[in-house]
């Protein structure tokens, strides 16, 4: 049956929460509103069936009657979807926070808690797969036009479209010879930042200029011209990102976004360190670049293989010599070899500090060393 052909509720409860939905959403949307009435009519079936001897709103209690409610909406069969659990649950405890101030009755506002409310679930991961990355990649540069150029710029620095959007004419700087990094102006996070890049991008920044240098608008000083407003453009963007996945045989679900999730991805596997990404992605939180990236368990087997194989805080230990210490003159030889020996090994490793330590216990055994000479009037 449709929803909106089912007959009017009968409980007696009914007109109370009628009534504190009307006050709710004078000034929301019908959809606000309708998915406050879904809430209501989904808590007060469940009155009715478990609980038929509830009739004023001073019995209403958190348990049974709230508690029993959210497990009826949990053991649901189809089970509901965790959005759709948050959003009843945020609804009815707007409604007995309105009941609780309309009628005088505080328990009512403590019959839903905060901690209740699950977390909105996470978005996992959306990087491209290697074939959808590489078909993508080919059917842009088959393309060659200016939007083309412009996502080829996205996929190889990690920028959100909007930024790239917003790029300036000169947003390519060379660092040195052979190097060269982008600009990146004030995006979503209010951040700004320079992203190294290679010769192939700069050919990308070069061919955008050229394609800017065509267009009739006047220049605006920035990279890309706007034919109406921001938003238009975005959204012109967007519409010729899915006629090139139609063309490459990829799915029309991909969007813009996922191509910084396969930078990310792409230099994190390349070897670059955590807190690098971050900053070329322009994060200012690392549980926001952990989103982004798609740590496999592949990925982690070869960085655990590589750590086992190669430790990089484990200094090499010098090898003990095995030949038994000599008298005299030769005795003093080996001890001086050996100072020095371990010296060339610990000293990369060493601090300020200890090395000044270090040299300075080998001092003393040149010294002493020397004055044994002295000794044998060895010159």
């Amino acid at each position: 049956m449709k929803r909106w052909r089912r007959p009017p509720l009968q409980h007696p409860l009914a007109p109370a929460f009628a009534r504190a939905v009307e006050s709710l959403s004078t000034a929301l949307s019908p959809a606000t509103e309708r998915n406050y009435n879904i809430a209501v009519r989904s808590f007060l079936v469940y009155l009715g069936t478990e609980c038929p001897r509830i009739t004023g709103l001073e019995q209403l209690r958190r348990d049974p009657h709230a508690l029993g409610w959210m497990a009826r909406m949990r053991a649901q069969t189809p089970s509901l979807a965790t959005a759709t659990c948050i959003g009843r649950l945020i609804a009815l405890r707007a409604i007995l926070n309105e009941l609780a101030w309309t009628h005088k009755l505080a328990e009512l506002a403590h019959l839903i808690r905060r901690e209740d409310i699950p977390r909105t679930p996470q978005t996992l991961p959306r990087p491209l797969t290697a074939e959808q990355d590489q078909l993508l990649q080919q059917e842009l540069m088959r393309r060659n036009d200016l939007a083309a150029n412009a996502f080829l710029l996205l996929r190889h620095t990690g920028m959100r479209i909007g930024e790239c959007v917003d790029l300036s004419y000169d947003c390519l700087h060379s660092i040195s010879q052979n190097q060269w990094a982008i600009h990146v102006p004030l995006g979503k996070l209010k951040t700004e930042r320079m992203v190294p890049v290679d010769a192939f991008v700069r050919d990308l920044v070069h061919r955008l200029r050229f394609f800017r240098s065509l267009d009739p608008l006047p220049n605006n000083g920035r990279l890309l011209a706007w034919h109406g407003s921001r938003v238009s453009l975005l959204a012109r963007l967007r519409d010729y990102l899915h006629l090139a996945c139609h063309s490459a045989g990829l799915p029309a679900s991909i969007v813009p976004h996922q191509l910084r999730h396969t930078y990310g991805t792409e230099m994190l596997r390349a070897g670059v360190g955590f807190a690098t990404v971050m900053k070329l992605l322009g994060h200012t939180d690392p549980g926001m670049t952990m989103r982004y990236v798609d740590v496999t368990l592949t990925d982690l087997q070869r960085e655990f293989q590589l750590a086992r194989s190669k430790p990089r805080h484990l200094a090499p230990q010098p090898k003990a010599s095995s030949t038994p210490l000599r008298n005299g003159l030769d005795g003093l030889i080996d001890s001086f070899k050996t100072s020095q020996h371990a010296l060339e090994i610990y000293s990369p490793s060493l601090q300020n500090g200890e090395k000044r330590a270090c040299l300075a216990r080998l001092a003393n055994r040149l010294t002493k060393i020397l004055a044994e000479l002295r000794k044998l009037h060895i010159t």
